[in-house]
């Protein structure tokens, strides 16, 4: 099975699908990413732009993913780019991967990058020849949480796990220029307690959700 994971900013895939991400390497379906954005100097340090290629590296290695693109937008600067521009680079990445299985950020997250990514990807996905059987969006620590407002997240699809939240963990641990001290919501404290609750929801002991965007039936 071949699985496409979107991601706005280099830690949102780990955030909203890290476990699920390491449950399907270690029944080898092949897992692809695509990190939409980077960083840039003012704005971060050259140390931090130094060293992300090797966080993400090291991310890829503990979850199994098979490969990353890397299409190098300006973080938090999505709206100054053509949303035709994103469309279509998105549907490059969805012909040549061809997934099955597609998990892309929330609607309503509160980040813009996030809901620009969200439209983009349904627009993407409309236009492929590729038949995708599913979509799932997933939540993504501060972020969704402070939707506000916006489209509420209410998770309808659970995934059991508690034999990769270890993994998912250590692949947090790896992003180390994004993860914060608690009670910050991306500090480790928070990611298991969001964990448990998810699974608390579904008689888990811990648990990623998401809501299905679409779903074919064969």
């Amino acid at each position: 099975m071949q699985i496409l994971i979107i991601a706005p900013h280099a830690d949102d895939e780990v955030l909203g699908c890290g476990g699920t991400i390491a449950k399907y390497t270690k029944r080898k379906d092949k897992v692809c990413l695509c990190i939409m954005t980077k960083a840039y100097i003012p704005d971060w340090s050259k140390k931090f732009l130094k060293n992300r290629p090797e966080e993400i590296k090291m991310v890829n290695k503990i979850l199994g993913i098979n490969k990353t693109f890397c299409l190098d937008y300006p973080t938090a600067k999505l709206n100054t780019i053509s949303q035709k521009e994103l469309n279509d680079e998105i549907l490059k990445i969805i012909d040549k991967v061809k997934p099955d299985i597609m998990y892309i950020p929330h609607s309503g997250d509160l980040h813009k990058d996030h809901r620009i990514i969200f439209e983009s990807s349904l627009v993407a996905i409309k236009s492929t020849k590729n038949r995708i059987r599913k979509i799932l969006s997933y939540e993504t620590l501060s972020e969704t949480d402070l939707q506000q407002s916006m489209a509420p997240f209410i998770p309808n699809v659970y995934v059991d796990i508690q034999d990769t939240f270890e993994k998912k963990i250590k692949a947090m641990k790896a992003y180390k220029s994004e993860l914060k001290q608690y009670p910050h919501p991306r500090s480790l404290e928070i990611i298991k307690a969001l964990a448990e609750k998810r699974g608390s929801e579904v008689g888990l002991k811990f648990a990623e959700a998401f809501m299905l965007v679409r779903e074919v039936m064969l």
